[in-house]
Order: C-alpha cells, then sequence, then structure tokens
C-alpha cells in the first residue's frame, strides 16, 4: 500500500528520537512529543493531568521533554470575511476621498481586463477587510502576475481569487507594509532560484515543483545548507534507498541541523557512523585505491542508469 502523505508544513524528527520512542513502546508519550514538535507545548491535548504527566515523565527520563512545559499562546481565531454586498461596492467606488476607486482602475489595467462585481468584492476584502494599503496590494497583484506567468507562459493571469488567498497568506504572516512586502516577495525570489538550484543538485531536470517539494527546499534553506552538502546528503539518499527519497533526505539534514552541520567540512567532520563497531572491525584494512575506484564508477553507473529512466519516463 502506498504511503499517504497529507498536505502542510513539513514536520520532522530525528532517527535518534525516533529510536528512543520506539524503546519507549508508549502510544501516549508518542503523541506528546509529537505535539511538543508540532506546538511547542501539550496544546491539542484534552487530557487529564495524571495522563499527560505519566507521558511527560516517560519522555523527560529520555530526555526529549523540557522540565517545565510553556503555557500555551491562546487561539486567535481569524474572523471570516464580510458578505458585501453590491452597493457596498458601489458606495466604495464612489467615495472620492478613498484611495479605492484608484486601486480597482490599476488592478484591471494590470490584469487586462474589466472586474467583474465578485472580483471588486475580492478586491474590497483585502483593502477594507484585511486592511492592506493600496500600495501593498498592487505589490501583491504584481507578485501574482509574475507567478502566474512563470508557471503557465507569458500573457497569462492571475484570478481575483488567486490574489485573494495570497493575500490572507501574507496577512497572516503580517506583511502590511511596502517595506515587509519588499523583503517577503524578496524571499520568494530568492527560493525561486534556490528551488532550480537544489534540482541541479539532486540530478532533477528543471520542472516544476509540488507543494511538499517546495516547502523541504524552503526548510532546507532556512537551516543554512550550502549546496555541497545538500548533494552529500542526495548521495546518501541514493545510496541507501536506490532512488531519491525526499522524506528520507529530509531526515539526514535534520539530523545534521540538530548537530549544527551545516556545510560538507562539518558533516565530514561531525557525523561519524553512530552504528556501533562489530568484533574484528578493528583488523579491516582501508579499502584500496581500485576498491575507491570501482566504488565511484558503481555510484557513476547507477546515476546514467537513473538519467536514462527519466528520459524514457519522459
Amino acid at each position: 500500500m502506498v504511503p499517504t502523505f497529507l498536505p502542510g508544513e513539513v514536520l520532522a524528527m530525528s532517527a535518534q528520537a525516533a529510536d528512543r520512542l520506539l524503546k519507549l513502546d508508549s502510544g501516549d508519550a508518542a503523541l506528546v512529543y509529537l505535539c511538543l514538535l508540532r506546538h511547542g507545548s501539550a496544546k491539542g491535548l484534552k487530557w487529564t493531568d495524571t495522563r499527560l504527566q505519566a507521558a511527560l515523565d516517560q519522555l523527560r527520563k529520555q530526555g526529549m521533554a523540557p522540565a517545565e512545559l510553556p503555557a500555551p499562546e491562546p487561539v486567535v481565531e481569524e474572523a471570516p470575511p464580510p458578505d458585501y454586498s453590491t452597493q457596498d461596492i458601489a458606495q466604495a467606488l464612489e467615495d472620492q476621498s478613498s484611495t479605492f476607486p484608484a486601486l480597482a482602475g490599476e488592478v484591471e489595467r494590470r490584469l487586462g481586463k474589466r472586474l467583474s462585481s465578485s472580483d471588486l468584492k475580492s478586491l474590497y476584502t483585502l483593502y477594507d477587510h484585511l486592511a492592506l494599503p493600496a500600495e501593498v496590494i498592487l505589490m501583491l497583484v504584481g507578485w501574482c502576475i509574475e507567478e502566474v506567468s512563470r508557471k503557465y507562459g507569458p500573457g497569462r493571469r492571475p484570478f481575483l481569487s488567486q490574489i485573494r488567498k495570497e493575500g490572507f497568506a501574507w496577512a497572516r504572516r503580517g506583511v502590511d507594509t511596502m517595506e515587509r512586502a519588499e523583503d517577503h516577495i524578496a524571499r520568494l525570489t530568492r527560493l525561486h532560484s534556490r528551488e532550480a538550484e537544489v534540482l541541479r543538485l539532486l540530478d532533477i531536470s528543471p520542472r516544476p515543483l509540488v507543494q511538499r517539494e517546495k516547502d523541504y527546499i524552503a526548510v532546507w534553506d532556512e537551516m543554512g545548507f550550502d549546496d555541497e552538502s545538500i548533494r552529500m546528503a542526495y548521495e546518501r539518499t541514493v545510496l541507501k534507498k536506490q532512488s531519491m527519497d525526499w522524506g528520507y533526505m529530509n531526515g539526514i539534514l535534520r539530523r545534521w541541523h540538530e548537530k549544527g552541520l551545516h556545510t560538507a567540512a562539518a558533516v565530514r567532520t561531525g557525523d561519524r557512523d553512530p552504528r556501533p563497531v562489530q568484533a574484528g572491525a578493528g583488523n579491516k584494512r582501508p579499502p584500496s585505491a581500485g576498491q575507491d575506484q570501482r566504488a565511484r564508477e558503481d555510484m557513476e553507473r547507477m546515476r546514467r542508469l537513473m538519467e536514462q529512466m527519466k528520459q524514457e519516463e519522459s
């Protein structure tokens, strides 16, 4: 059976943490650890104090939970947008003291079409409900136009529903000034470039990424890995799994990040094989030059085979 992965943010744990949870053999301890990993607190677990403390005690003995849990942050529910009427929009367009009429006209010009009643309601939601400044909304529209053109070709334009959805995402991230919008767009642009670089490092032909792949690359970028360390993690993944496995590779990089290893040199120095040395292992001689050459040739054959399979699939 093919495993099902739900969309959303990437959440991973180290192999060492997984081994300790398996050793505990406790479903409650595993659930509490996942909750701590996801929220930093026991938020979301409607358990009795006795049950929660028992699970926490198990985790603390393994060094997997803090002595004191932080107080959970208050839940702030996002207020639903108003259901603007046609009259509301008409009044907003007639209000000469407002910047909304000029904003609507400029959005029409940029999208190359006359905005429908539904389009105007979506635009007014950004302007009135989210209280985004007109200049920020124009930067949002420009970014969405660039994104759609990049994905689907020049001349394609986004729908107002797409712009509205992206506007809510900007608002949740606090992107509500020109300076923050500029910083946010710069980060998104840099991530686009980084995505192309990572695909090259993973021997993957240029193609649009699915959201889960984007999430992985964004996390790796935030962790601060350089090109050589990402390539090294990829090669270890292929050697172990015989093909690219995003989840497995993310586990490798997560483990390195926990150890503070973000360059290839640091990994070579600080990431020793944690497996115990078997009896008699100390008598083994290091691989000869011929063995090392054969290993490189095997790796090269594997890469050529993978490239051939990709070409046949395309």
